[in-house]
């Protein structure tokens, strides 16, 4: 140990570069250690429904649809999740929730995550309809076939179409397994109408109020049948049905079912609602030391090239300057005093 101290006086600037050239070599193996602690897994749903093609939000200050709004809030999440998090992707139409992938680890496959979200798109959906009670029951199935259960983030604006009438309206009082669910909401309370977009996605016309009203019929009632509406264009701007985010009714079905609402105006508010989610588990998971190694690597880099006592060097410089400002003030006062006498 003598030895390790006095070749390290005598070495200092060698030692400390030899340091740091080591904790750069070991951070590139990427070294970890097993650290228990909490394992986030989540399925980000996304509705993919026409009702999210409406241009009522903002994108930098330019008009947006809530599908776009959607995406920017996606990649701004999963930019913000911490290594060993695990996401899955999902789309919502009709009245249930196809999950594109089991949950992948996010940092390893940042840039396919990023990608899916890239490529959302109201053409992939399989049903022009919006049954969001309905869509509660398929997440929960979707959640069953994962090999871990997983946190829910539901981006929707809460449209209904058609709308809900009392046999069409799905009993949620039962249901079970929403604890710690995130609905976040999409648009605006003002609303503006749903564009009718080509397979091309050229806008067409605009979907009329007659679209979001059941068709008549006592077929209606049969499961077959549930759910069906006119797909009429709209023939004049009066005509026009109007989409709004339907906050109060998320909300709603939030406290139905044991979840959480929470506006999706801005990521802050989504990444703080999903910090009080519950995680997936608690389990031991390989905490990676390349950032501590690198880390270390540049403090001892800075340590070479400050001299051996910086602490003794800057008081010294003080004391130095505080000398010289005395020995200026005695100058001046000298000479003031010689001044004055050869003035008497």
């Amino acid at each position: 140990m003598k030895k390790l101290i006095v070749y390290f006086k005598t070495h200092r600037d060698s030692a400390l570069l030899g340091g740091a050239l080591l904790m750069l070599v070991l951070s590139m193996f990427h070294i970890t250690v097993p650290v228990r602690h909490n394992i986030y897994t989540y399925l980000l749903v996304a509705d993919i429904t026409q009702s999210m093609n409406t241009v009522d939000t903002t994108i930098n200050g330019k008009p947006a649809s809530r599908m776009a709004h959607t995406q920017k809030m996606l990649h701004e999440v999963v930019s913000s999740l911490p290594c060993g998090t695990k996401v899955s992707v999902g789309l919502f139409a009709g009245g249930s929730v196809a999950a594109l992938y089991n949950p992948i680890e996010v940092c390893n496959n940042f840039a396919a995550i990023q990608d899916t979200i890239d490529h959302l798109d109201w053409r992939t959906a399989w049903s022009g309809n919006s049954r969001l009670r309905e869509g509660m029951f398929s997440i929960t199935r979707a959640i069953r076939s994962f090999p871990e259960t997983a946190q829910v983030v539901f981006f929707t604006d809460g449209e209904e179409a058609p709308k809900l009438h009392a046999f069409n309206t799905k009993d949620l009082t039962n249901f079970q397994g929403a604890d710690g669910w995130l609905l976040v909401g999409v648009g605006s309370e003002k609303g503006a109408s749903i564009p009718k977009l080509s397979e091309k996605n050229q806008l067409i016309g605009y979907w009329s109020n007659e679209s979001f009203a059941l068709q008549p019929g006592i077929a209606q009632i049969s499961e077959s049948n549930l759910g069906v509406r006119d797909d009429n264009v709209a023939s004049g701007e009066q005509d026009r049905f109007i989409s709004k985010l339907n906050a109060e009714y998320m909300k709603s079905i939030a406290k139905e079912i044991g979840s959480t609402y929470v506006d999706g105006d801005n990521v802050h508010n989504i990444l703080d609602a999903m910090k009080k989610q519950k995680p997936a588990r608690r389990d031991v998971a390989p905490f990676d030391l390349s950032w501590v190694l690198a880390s270390l690597a540049g403090l001892l880099l800075l340590a070479a090239y400050f001299s051996k006592h910086p602490i003794k060097q800057i008081g010294e410089a003080l004391s130095l300057y505080r000398k010289n400002a005395i020995r200026k003030q005695h100058t001046k006062n000298e000479l003031a005093i010689a001044h004055d006498n050869h003035i008497n």
